[in-house]
């Protein structure tokens, strides 16, 4: 596994370890893929994630776009993945039912020394785009936090900072 893989689900575990909202809402998130800028992920939809209408949430997808903008910031090497400055997202069509697969790749679209800018696209089992959304942070004060580490180019290795098992 990948020193970028490793420390991104690290971070991922440190939200779900916190007991609230991510753990509450999508507790069964999969990361299956980290390079430096990149994180792909699976999330098995569950009744509590529906809409009364039987669809996933939009309030669902909203989150996650939150959450895996903030792990792709955690792709980078940061720990600490900031605070939210801008949150939007957009829906193209039912995301699927419970017992679907909804996946997601969220990327950093820009990294500067205050803000970054992700992107996330979620598609079905199909491949189809369902919705996509942006996420605004501000990284600041969490760019010199002592838990932050820096990968090498393909994230296979830690070259500065501990590298977690």
């Amino acid at each position: 596994m990948s020193a970028c893989l490793r420390f991104t689900r690290r971070v991922w575990k440190s939200f779900i370890d916190n007991k609230g909202h991510d753990a509450q809402c999508f507790p069964n998130l999969v990361i299956t893929r980290a390079t430096p800028g990149l994180v792909e992920t699976k999330l098995k939809i569950e009744p509590y994630n529906l809409n009364r209408v039987g669809t996933v949430h939009g309030g669902l997808i909203m989150t996650l776009t939150d959450t895996l903008g903030s792990l792709a910031v955690a792709s980078k090497g940061q720990y600490m993945t900031g605070v939210s400055t801008d949150v939007s997202t957009s829906f193209v069509r039912p995301a699927g039912r419970a017992g679907d697969v909804l996946n997601a790749t969220a990327s950093i679209t820009a990294l500067g020394k205050n803000l970054a800018y992700t992107r996330v696209d979620f598609t079905n089992e199909s491949g189809d785009l369902v919705a996509y959304g942006t996420h605004t942070k501000y990284v600041g004060k969490s760019s010199s936090d002592p838990n932050n580490v820096k990968f090498s180019e393909d994230g296979e290795k830690v070259i500065e900072g501990a590298d977690v098992e």
